[in-house]
């Protein structure tokens, strides 16, 4: 796990290795354990290294392999990297190491940019072709491990982080209308490749993209699960209590697989239903001693800040090492401005700030963790999937939008201004034309698709790889294990549905978990100062909202800025998210990056 960066030039001049040096620097907090910088020619690589599997220099990037004419740099990892090597072993191919790394850069040899349907695993490289000058870019199924581009058809930049590509600087820093129009509608949520600069954007999930030396390239999608019932086959027969032990053996198997490490895993244990059956899992597959994590704060507007009660139960049913972090509000307001600066993207969710802070504090004593992010998507575990149930396929987007939208695109023209507003509903067409792609059997299996290939991969994935790895912590998350999530689509949507939602699950669990954990309200990593702005929080947005650079930037109509200010806790978006955060939280990132 760790930071990547890179250029390729298309305009017959050598890369610029000072800039890359720069991205690579800027992502130290993301490999403290090491950096390297190659180039040859129009190509320059660099990486941050995080030292998880083969903790020697014998795997230290970027890893050129010159028998092979190969230059890689890779952040992630290959849960099946043992077996990937014993099968190139058989193949002829020769290891000087037992990193995953040096396993990607056979398997690319062997099988080119189809290596991705091999792996198993969260990942984005860079392969680069010494003979041919051909430059590789791929990404994982769920966009577990993200990778960010600008180009102008002289040259190509490649990183790990956003703020890696600005440190290289030539970047254009516009704001993108349209990824502003989703940052307003889907609760700073900006899915497909946009970001919220128009200079920069993203490989999508589950894409590789080859570049030839004269700078023209090709891109491949490799997965798309169908979300239809006989998508899988030998399971379109089974019957309930087979479709409750079919999820819960995939579950096991993506635990399993997240236990590879040269160091020890933690977990990070909220005491919900998803952490607590991760937890159960840990146990089962005989691991003792295990430390759990959980993170609390002082209560505001009349809202709890904490879910010790569950995580205590669970860390006293398993008897872990549990580490119960409790934080003051007298260090939540740095920590929230240092959440801020660790973000790729602007990201509302107060689970940014709580991540952070949790991260910092696991840190000190694990560098890899379990996390259970992801199984309400793939599971149907949140408020706006219930209502999908009955819907026809072809009102599927106007439902969704309905319950998942923070606001219908004519409002935005009270509230954006002017000059940064667009004519049309982007938003909204984006999610009508994704739900209108053939295949997804009914309603609720389309919106499934579309959260979790597009939604998942720019809200709950990216907010857990940017918050953890500030501090060096690997996060890995068995709910986004891709046979997991096959399986899931092709789960028929009444269990998924059933007892509020993510009802399958809940079912399988019973027979590991207490009942009080299972059937215990839906909950969250509450921050109440942040839900409810008062003090010091609110002069922060209110100050970021005021400054000089917004009224220059002039994103927002000041009267509505002003109607905010003047009444913090009037709006909210559809999850919970204060809309004067929504607004100040753009500011505080554009100005904290300089932009």
């Amino acid at each position: 796990m760790c930071g990547l960066s890179g250029e390729i030039r298309f305009d017959g001049t050598a890369a610029d290795v000072g800039a890359v040096d720069r991205m690579t620097e800027a992502m130290r907090e993301r490999g403290p354990d090491g950096s390297g910088l190659w180039s040859a020619g129009p190509v320059a690589l660099g990486h941050r290294r995080l030292k998880i599997i083969d903790l020697s220099e014998k795997a230290a990037q970027p890893m050129v392999d010159e028998e092979l004419g190969l230059a890689v740099v890779f952040n992630g990892c290959l849960y099946n990297y043992r077996e990937l090597r014993s099968e190139l072993r058989r193949a002829g191919y020769r290891f000087r190491s037992t990193s995953d790394t040096e396993v990607l850069v056979k398997a690319f040899h062997r099988w080119g940019d189809r290596c991705v349907e091999h792996f198993k695993g969260m990942f984005a490289f860079a392969a680069y072709e010494q003979r041919t000058g051909r430059l590789t870019l791929g990404r994982d199924r769920l966009g577990i491990k993200p990778l960010y581009l600008a180009e102008d058809g002289r040259r190509l930049r490649f990183a790990s982080t956003l703020p890696a590509l600005l440190a290289g600087g030539g970047v254009d820093t516009g704001i993108d209308r349209v990824a502003l129009h989703h940052y307003m509608t889907f609760h700073s949520l900006v899915p497909g490749e946009r970001t919220i600069l128009s200079g920069v954007r993203r490989l999508p999930a589950a894409t590789v993209r080859t570049l030839e030396p004269d700078g023209t390239s090709t891109e491949r999608r490799y997965w798309d699960p169908a979300h239809t019932r006989t998508a899988l086959p030998g399971h379109a027969g089974l019957d309930d209590d087979e479709w409750r032990q079919a999820v819960l053996d995939a579950l096991r198997t993506a635990v399993r697989r997240r236990m590879v490490a040269d160091v020890p895993v933690g977990v990070l244990l909220s005491g919900g239903l998803d952490s607590s059956l991760i937890l159960a899992l840990l146990a089962e597959e005989g691991q003792e001693g295990l430390s759990t994590f959980s993170i609390g704060f002082e209560p505001a507007g009349g809202e709890r800040g904490d879910e010790f009660a569950y995580s205590d139960l669970m860390a006293r049913t398993y008897g872990t090492d549990h580490h119960r972090i409790r934080i003051p509000d007298t260090h939540l307001l740095s920590g929230l401005e240092d959440a801020v600066r660790a973000m790729s993207e602007p990201m509302v969710s107060h689970d940014c700030v709580a991540f952070h802070l949790l991260s910092r504090e696991v840190a000190r004593d694990v560098r890899v963790v379990q996390s259970g992010q992801g199984a309400d998507e793939v599971f149907a575990g949140y408020r706006w999937f219930p209502p999908l149930a009955d819907v026809p396929r072809e009102r599927a987007a106007e439902v969704y939008l309905a319950e998942f939208a923070d606001r219908p695109h004519h409002e935005l023209a009270g509230i954006v201004s002017p000059e940064h507003l667009l004519d049309h509903d982007a938003s909204g067409d984006f999610v009508r034309d994704h739900l209108a792609r053939p295949g997804a059997d009914t309603a609720l299996d389309a919106v499934l698709r579309l959260e979790t290939t597009a939604m998942l991969v720019d809200d709950p994935v990216k907010r857990v790889d940017n918050m953890t790895m500030a501090h060096g912590l690997e996060a890995r998350t068995p709910f986004l294990d891709h046979d997991l999530v096959e399986l899931a689509a092709a789960c028929p949507s009444r269990l998924k549905l059933a007892d509020g939602g993510k009802g399958v699950l809940k079912d399988a669990a019973r027979k590991l978990l207490p009942a009080e954990v299972i059937d215990r309200p839906k909950g969250y990593f509450p921050v109440p100062a942040i839900r409810h702005l008062d003090g010091p929080f609110l002069d922060l947005v209110r100050d970021a909202l005021t400054s000089s650079a917004a009224r220059s930037r002039g994103l927002f109509r000041p009267s509505y800025v002003a109607a905010l200010l003047a009444d913090p806790d009037r709006d909210r978006a559809t999850t919970g998210v204060n809309t004067l955060w929504q607004l100040g939280l753009l500011e505080l990132w554009l100005q904290t990056q300089g932009v």
